[in-house]
């Protein structure tokens, strides 16, 4: 188990320092750069711009200095990526595994100076300080649970495109060109992350076109990857157009395909790069050329064969020291169990349902295989049922709930994480890299406890414990109904019916109970922001102010609508909020944040004026009333319920239990008994993306509702049997009478 004593240490009294640094000194840094691989420079040189801002300190590299910099790879028991930092004899000594492992210990100092990772990326100005400190004896040593940990850019449309365009000195069109990839890779050097997947949408310049942006990559040691339609690093949507010839199809046109691939193989064989085999459409389509789950099959398993020769030919010969992944992703699960046969040594990587429920746990044996397993997990996303790629609302607890599952059941090699434009999802990133990297300490920690620590770190302990409670409870009205799903629309629906705003299925006392929790939160913002230092207004701005008053004013929009509708409220409370996404959204995109956030991904329905639309009947709400409510996303195996108090012969009964898949097997199931009486055994899984599927994530619950026979003079408890893995209860509820 690795020792959790960094921050601890650093709290106990310092009775002798035995190493100190004052403002002004210079810090002499024995390390010998030539051994190491470029990114140890690169950590050197953001950590003597961290040590200058927080403690007008120089540091200079001296082969006689009292800071010394090693590479020691026995020590760690092969351990990739590991290090080692220690005060001895006066010294600090930072000892790593490898060069990533360098760079990480060196950045675990700029932490420990109370650098930010978002310094650059959310305007995080750290505190200066007088002096620093570490006492005689510290040591903390650190390594990563999970081998490769990166995010993916994507729907980059209307966000980092636009915002990235403008920021590089080239200016092209298209372009995400180094200068950004250049402070992406230093966010992912901070979050101690090594893996980069590329913005790939036909709006962007691919990637690889850019010679500058692969020098980059090399420079920090990223590994670049590719998602589940982009082979070989190769980006098919905006590739094939410019090297490819005829169809992209492995079943007519192999000649042209093979040497596609091959070419970039070839020239970037000498950099990191996590080799995605198989074949999709063009962009993020079916596989052109085989129509049947059998043909798909047959073309796939030829498809990797020859795309292993091609590694084998330019990469290495022995294919186990060559990253690959394979991604069975929508259609392509259901040919990888109909019997695809995929090499040992390479990583299977599994998929959430895109709205953060994952599809599928590896079983015994494919826990077994030497490559491993890895998962792709989205916090933004866009498609059916419906878009959510604007305010980063995704729920922290669903989060570490899927993900702590994932990594038990042995999804341990890789983890990416589909981030959109980066921002505004600060938060989750560094929550899912803080459990890559040490999974057991956010553990201890609980998530309300991590979410804690990092509002405290951007924004002092003062405001720590209150904003914890405050962004709770924003993530939680969030996770009730993502902002991006009020008007009740949906995307992507042949049905036009589905463009047109319509009310949500709440009653006009449950609309203006979430109004008033929002406009709790409002004002409680609006408190914290005149207290918050102008050193870190800006920062506030992003992480607190905007996310959260966005939504509540979104809220406003739709449910100021919804009661208009019914001459229940006026038309233009719904406008102004409307008017006050604007406004805010203008202050975000001020200065050096030009274009990076759009409050309209799309033009969606949903961020659109409302209707002006009046003369239709309110029909209220059936209302059900908790009788039960659990803490989120804990599993419930059992639990009972006391129903003594209906005095009814019979009661409605509604369970809402989170829409997970399974996680052995293929089913959910429970049962509901009572005295005698039992329920149905009841599986809510769902299958594709059907109808109930759809209104599972857009509501976030599944729900299954049952008629309890109630026993008079007698005790009626109701029991709950959760009968598979996975089952996760939010609340029980009784109709109201």
């Amino acid at each position: 188990m690795k020792p959790l004593a960094t921050i601890v240490l650093l709290t106990l009294s310092l009775q002798v320092a035995a190493f100190e640094l004052h403002r002004g000194d210079t810090l002499r840094m024995a390390c010998d750069t030539t051994q190491f691989a470029p990114i140890v420079s690169q950590a050197i040189r953001m950590l003597q711009d961290d040590v200058k801002r927080v403690l007008g300190s120089e540091i200079i590299l001296d082969e006689m200095g009292d800071f010394i910099v090693c590479l020691d790879s026995k020590t760690f028991g092969g351990q990739k990526e590991a290090f080692r930092l220690e005060v001895q004899a006066n010294r600090l000594i930072v000892t790593g595994s490898d060069s990533h492992g360098v760079a990480y210990g060196l950045l675990e100092i700029s932490r420990l100076i109370g650098v930010s990772p978002w310094e650059w990326w959310a305007d995080a100005s750290p505190k200066k300080l007088a002096s620093f400190s570490l006492p005689h004896g510290f040591r903390s040593e650190q390594a990563p649970d999970v081998e490769f940990r990166g995010i993916f850019i994507n729907d980059e449309d209307w966000g980092m495109l636009p915002w990235a365009t403008t920021h590089e000195p080239t200016n092209v069109k298209g372009r995400i060109g180094p200068r950004t990839h250049e402070r992406i890779f230093q966010l992912l050097l901070r979050l101690r992350a090594n893996t980069f997947w590329p913005a790939m949408h036909e709006c962007s310049e691919p990637f690889f076109l850019c010679n500058e942006n692969r020098q980059m990559a090399s420079r920090y040691g990223i590994y670049i990857g590719t998602s589940h339609c982009e082979p070989m690093a190769c980006n098919v949507n905006g590739e094939w157009k410019v090297r490819g010839q005829g169809d992209y199809d492995y079943t007519t046109n192999s000649n042209q395909v093979k040497p596609f691939w091959e070419e970039r193989v070839r020239n970037v064989a000498g950099q990191p790069i996590i080799y995605t085999l198989g074949m999709r459409g063009v962009h993020d389509g079916a596989m052109q050329g085989a129509r049947t789950t059998e043909e798909q099959r047959n073309v796939l398993q030829q498809v990797i064969h020859d795309q292993r020769e091609m590694l084998k030919r330019h990469v290495n010969a022995d294919l186990s020291h060559v990253p690959q992944v394979f991604i069975p992703y929508k259609e392509v699960l259901d040919v990888y169990n109909s019997g695809l046969s995929v090499p040992d040594d390479v990583c299977l990587m599994w998929c959430d349902d895109n709205y953060g429920y994952i599809r599928h746990f590896p079983n015994k044996e494919e826990r077994r295989r030497k490559g491993g397993n890895g998962l792709y997990y989205h916090i933004s996303y866009w498609g059916r049922p419906h878009d959510y790629l604007w305010l980063g609302t995704f729920s922290p607890g669903l989060l570490f709930q899927q993900m702590t599952t994932a990594f038990e059941r042995g999804i341990q090699r890789m983890w990416i994480l589909n981030v959109g434009d980066l921002k505004p999802a600060e938060y989750q990133i560094e929550l899912f890299m803080d459990m890559a990297w040490d999974i057991a300490r956010v553990k201890q920690t609980g998530v309300e406890g991590h979410l804690k620590q990092f509002l405290s770190r951007e924004f002092g302990s003062k405001l720590g414990a209150p904003l914890t409670a405050l962004l709770t409870e924003h993530y939680q009205l969030a996770f009730e109904r993502k902002p991006e799903f009020l008007a009740n629309t949906r995307t992507e629906e042949r049905d036009p019916m589905w463009r047109t705003a319509k009310d949500l299925p709440w009653s006009m006392r449950e609309i203006d109970q979430r109004m008033a929790r929002y406009q709790l939160i409002e004002d409680q913002v609006e408190m914290m922001w005149k207290e918050v230092p102008e050193a870190r207004r800006d920062a506030f701005f992003h992480l607190v102010k905007y996310p959260l008053q966005a939504a509540a004013e979104m809220n406003k929009k739709w449910l100021f609508a919804q009661k208009a509708r019914h001459h229940l409220a006026d038309w233009s409370e719904s406008h102004m909020a409307h008017d006050s996404i604007e406004a805010l959204t203008r202050i975000y995109n001020r200065g050096k944040w030009k274009g990076i956030m759009s409050c309209c991904p799309r033009q969606l329905t949903v961020f659109r004026k409302a209707e002006e639309a009046t003369g239709r009947e309110h029909n209220e709400v059936s209302e059900f009333r908790v009788i039960k409510a659990f803490k989120p996303f804990q599993p419930t195996k059992h639990f009972s319920v006391s129903l003594d108090k209906c005095k009814e012969d019979s009661v409605e009964v509604e369970i809402r239990l989170l829409p997970t898949h399974a996680v052995e097997g293929d089913s959910l199931r429970f049962q509901l008994r009572m005295g005698r009486w039992k329920s149905p055994v009841t599986n809510f899984e769902t299958y594709g993306r059907s109808k109930e599927w759809k209104e599972n994530v857009l509501r976030n619950y599944a729900m299954r509702r049952f008629v309890v026979p109630i026993r008079k003079n007698k005790e009626n408890t109701l029991h709950f049997m959760a009968l598979d893995e996975g089952v996760v209860v939010d609340k029980v509820l009784i109709k109201q009478k």
